[in-house]
Order: structure tokens, then C-alpha cells, then sequence
């Protein structure tokens, strides 16, 4: 039987000075049908995507299309030429053949960053490239001479394909070749493009949205560490959640938590120069849930966290100061487990709640992504677990900069629902959540990523589960990757990622979770990334009537 889900969105600005706005704007928003199941992972099966009827979909770039102004192995969207295709060495091999089994190395283009802006430039003098703008940074590079070959790319929603993709930039202010990049956001108190790297190794990157950008290495006050998902505030903190892997407890899949959830207060918003770094530390009977008091298997702590119906304190606790510690670069993530922060399992992307002033945040953990972790919990309903399949948490605070509040345990994943990996509102109400399982996960479970809408209104703890808008496929590429282990070098299935939800209002108005998105209507746009394979970049609209019937 299909389920539907229907959204109430609401026009507010920003809700800490329009609140009473909120109550007075309402209208409906899409209904979504639920899809049953997820694609089948089967050798050599290469499935195509499948929404809610209600949508439909179309590319915007895909990793094949060349950039309009190539620079050395960097030619295309989402492929380096580190492998000269034989017959043709000013292409890359895309994939493998029998004569020639390796391919090139791909990119991956991650989260999306959609900004809508005028008299923006590019190499081409005399074309117009629009207003409506896509940014991301690549995941994965070629390495040359001992460096990664990062780099920063545009789509430019308006223009034709000769112009489609435009190469930012490689390098930041000193010279240095840019890191590969995961997590991106648009900060507008800055105005700048801000860019994580997932290793507390490399920079946490500013950049100008303009061409040719000029990136810049602000982890001397914003640190380093396994940065992904960062976020404004309107009060000009960003919220970052990290990911990065903890040790095997005991012997098993099961992975020690190992990733923190951290704020950055700037003296001055936008200044990403100067101010404080802090942690999120969690209590639980009066003590703080740390990484040791997580070390063993179904930890006490790290159970009660993941458990219904509880609600824990909460406070920032600082980490960093530039005005004590100095601006040279360092790693957050030593810094918070010295300082008692509460890891979690692989936190990927953080966000806010719509219409709450910004005092309610969700967040994602990723959890083991295997079946055989014993922290998995129950396969039906996860309980007994300790966030091994996934889980989703809410952090509530009396306002943005606020120093205490309290987390609880929004839901609690299950082996149908594992592998979160980013997060994004549809409406004041509904959160969107998208699997990154990985390739073990999909072979033990025989399915393949689905995306998630969740009503955060509803109580998941009765056994309640989210609507399922997008079934992904598999491209033929992609598949070739999973059974041939990528020629050693590129991920296998297709993940879902930069799953993104904004009118592209570059002001501080803009903020993601200042206004009630109303997707579809007065400029809203919904994207998503097909990671891995051919690395599709998606736009989604409404079906018509006609794909409707």
C-alpha cells in the first residue's frame, strides 16, 4: 500500500526578528508517495533511480562533461586525466576495457552550494553566464609530484554546455595545491564559500564566490579535523559536524566513536580570522559521555544516547581561542577529546530546523555501515544498539549561541534505514535524509541507497519509519567499480550526497533554516549528487500531470 506525506510550509524570514510572521503565511506544500522498496544490488545489475511519483528529475552536469577552462590533468567535471585514454592521451580513460583494464581517476563533486548572483565572470569575457550558480569541491584527486590534485567547480544553471562547468580554482593564496574537499556552505556575514577537507591533515578552506576565487587556509581559527557538514547560524557561528572513523572495539566491525560535533564563534560574524572553537559535551548522570567512556562494547553511555525518550544536557566547551592560542593551524579533533567532547559515530551533515530561530539542530551519525556490528541492535527496530546502523539526533538550545541546551535521540536507525550521510529540510517540518550504506552494507542487505523524508513532528520511537523518495540506482560505471574494486582506486556503488534545498539568497536572510523552505516556489530548488560511477549532479521538479497519470 503506498503512504503519503503531506508538507505545511511557512514564508518567514529570518525568525528571530519575523517570528510573528510565521504564524500567519501557511500554504501546502508537496505530497510525496512512498516507495516500498529499494533497488536490488545484483552482480552486473545496473538499475536506473526511481522517485516518488509526485517527482521527476534532470542532470544538471555529469562527471564526463569537460570544463570550459581545463588546467593540466583537470579537464572535466568529474574526472581527472591521471590515465591517457591509449588512442588518445589528451583524454582519460573513463573506463576500463579488456586490453586496458584501469581507468582515470574520478572526483566525485560532494556537497552543492546553490547561490543565486549577478555579474558573475568566467574565463570566457564575453559571455553571459546568468545569476542561478551550483559550487562544489571534489572529494577525490589524482595525486602528482606527492600532491592531490583538489579543486573547485561551478555549474552554471543558465548556461549552454560549452560553459556548463567552470574550474574555480586549484590552488589557494599561498601557492598551495587545494586539498580534496567534502563538506561546502555559503557564508554570508563572510561572503565567502566555505570548504572542509574530512582530515584533520589538510585546511579548512574560504573562498570568494567570484571567478577566478581566491581560497584562502582559515583552519588557523577554525582548526582541522574530519570535517564535513558546516553550517551558519544567524548569529554568525558555523556548526561543524566531523567524520572520522574510531578504532574496532574488541576485535569486531563495531567502531569506537571518534567524531565531534563543533561550534565556531567568531569575535565578529564573519570573521574567520579570530575567535573560538568549541565543543559539544554531552552529560549523562552528571559525567560527560567521552570517547573512553565509549570504548567498550555497548558502552553504558554510548547505549543510553541512542535510547527513546531521553534528553541529556548539553554545553559548548572551548577548545581554541586565537587570542590565547595564536591563529597557527591545529587539530580540533585532539583538541576536543582532550577537553572531554562527546564523540559520536561519524557524523556527516548538521542542520536547522526551519522557523526555530535557529535554536533547534539535526544531525546525522552514520554509524558502522555493516551488518555484523554488534552495536547494530535489532535488525527490525535497532533497539538494544548503540547507533552501529544510523542515527538521527536533535540538539535544542534557548538560541543559537546559547552555552548549554540539551540533545535526544530523534531516531534510531535499523538494517532497511543505515548509512546516513546528509541531512537537509524540505519544509519547516520535514527533514530529508540520504544513505551513504557504502558497498558491504548493500551486498549484505541486497539493496542499494534510498533517500528518506522524515516528519520531525512524528514520534519514531512507536515504530513509525520514514517516506522513501528516491530509490537509487546504479550506473553502468559504478557497477563495473563494484565488482572490479574501482581498478584500485575508485569507489564502487553509487552514493547519494549534496542533497541541498535553497532559494539561493545569498544575503544573511539566506541563511538555511532562516526562512520556511517552499520548494518549487519562489525560486526554491532541490538538487542532489549521485556520487561514484559517472557522478551525475540532479536537479528535482514536480512531475507534470502527464508523468503523474
Amino acid at each position: 500500500m503506498n503512504r503519503r506525506i503531506s508538507w505545511t510550509l511557512v514564508a518567514a524570514g529570518l525568525v528571530a526578528t519575523v517570528t510573528a510572521a510565521v504564524a500567519q503565511s501557511r500554504s501546502s506544500g508537496p505530497s510525496l508517495t512512498d516507495l516500498e522498496h529499494p533497488n536490488s544490488k545484483a552482480m552486473g545489475y545496473a538499475p536506473a533511480s526511481r522517485l516518488s511519483t509526485e517527482l521527476r528529475q534532470t542532470m544538471v552536469a555529469q562527471g564526463s562533461m569537460a570544463l570550459e577552462n581545463p588546467q593540466g590533468i583537470i579537464g572535466w567535471y568529474g574526472y581527472e586525466n591521471d590515465i591517457p585514454s591509449p588512442d588518445n592521451p589528451a583524454v582519460p580513460q573513463m573506463v576500463p576495457t579488456a586490453a586496458t583494464p584501469v581507468e582515470a581517476q574520478k572526483t566525485e563533486p560532494d556537497k552543492n552550494t546553490y547561490l543565486v548572483l549577478k555579474d558573475q565572470k568566467g574565463p570566457d569575457r564575453d559571455y553571459d553566464y546568468g545569476t542561478h550558480f551550483l559550487f562544489q569541491g571534489h572529494e577525490l584527486a589524482a595525486t602528482v609530484a606527492g600532491e592531490k590534485q583538489g579543486y573547485i567547480t561551478r555549474i552554471n544553471l543558465d548556461a549552454d554546455t560549452a560553459h556548463r562547468v567552470t574550474l574555480m580554482a586549484t590552488r589557494d593564496t599561498a601557492g598551495k595545491t587545494i586539498a580534496t574537499i567534502d563538506g561546502s556552505t555559503w557564508d554570508p556575514f563572510a561572503k565567502r564559500l566555505l570548504f572542509t577537507t574530512e582530515s584533520a591533515a589538510n585546511p579548512t578552506y574560504a573562498a570568494t564566490a567570484t571567478y577566478p576565487s581566491e581560497v584562502e587556509d582559515v583552519s588557523g581559527a577554525l582548526g582541522r579535523g574530519g570535517y564535513e557538514g558546516i553550517q551558519n547560524d544567524s548569529r554568525g557561528n558555523l556548526w561543524i559536524v566531523e567524520d572520522i572513523g574510531g578504532p574496532n572495539k574488541q576485535g569486531t566491525t563495531a567502531r569506537q566513536p571518534n567524531s565531534y560535533v563543533y561550534r565556531y564563534v567568531p569575535n565578529e560574524p564573519g570573521d574567520l580570522h579570530n575567535g573560538k572553537l568549541q565543543v559539544l559535551q554531552v552529560m549523562n548522570a552528571g559525567h560527560p559521555v567521552t570517547f573512553e567512556s565509549q570504548a567498550t562494547l555497548l558502552a553504558p553511555d554510548q547505549v543510553a544516547l541512542r535510547t527513546y525518550g531521553q534528553s541529556f544536557d548539553t554545553r559548548w566547551v572551548t577548545i581554541h581561542d586565537t587570542a590565547v592560542q595564536g591563529s597557527a593551524p591545529f587539530n580540533a579533533n585532539v583538541a576536543a577529546k582532550a577537553a572531554q567532547g562527546t564523540p559520536f559515530k561519524r557524523p556527516e551533515n548538521g542542520v536547522f530546523r526551519p522557523g526555530t530561530g535557529f535554536r533547534e539542530f539535526y544531525f546525522d551519525e552514520t554509524g558502522d555501515t555493516n551488518a555484523t556490528s554488534p552495536e547494530n541492535g535489532d535488525p527490525e527496530t535497532g533497539a538494544g544498539g548503540a547507533g552501529g546502523w544510523t542515527s538521527l539526533f536533535k540538539v535544542v538550545q534557548r538560541d543559537p549561541s546559547a552555552d548549554q541546551g540539551t540533545l535526544s535521540l530523534f531516531y534510531r536507525g535499523n538494517k532497511a534505514h543505515a548509512g546516513f550521510d546528509n541531512v537537509q529540510f524540505l519544509s519547516r517540518d520535514q527533514l530529508l535524509a540520504v544513505e551513504d550504506a557504502g558497498d558491504t552494507l548493500h551486498t549484505q542487505r541486497k539493496a542499494l541507497d534510498s533517500g528518506y523524508v522524515f516528519d520531525v513532528t512524528i514520534d519514531y520511537s512507536s515504530g513509525a519509519q520514514p517516506i522513501r523518495w528516491l530509490a537509487e540506482g546504479r550506473d553502468p560505471s559504478a557497477t563495473l567499480d563494484s565488482a572490479f574494486g574501482g581498478t584500485g582506486k575508485n569507489d564502487g556503488d553509487n552514493e547519494i550526497t549534496g542533497v541541498h534545498v535553497s532559494d539561493g539568497d545569498p544575503s544573511i536572510h539566506g541563511i538555511l533554516g532562516a526562512k520556511i523552505p517552499k520548494v518549487w516556489r519562489d525560486g526554491w530548488r532541490w538538487f542532489w549528487s549521485q556520487q561514484h560511477g559517472d557522478n551525475p549532479a540532479w536537479e528535482v521538479l514536480p512531475a507534470s500531470r502527464g508523468e503523474k497519470d
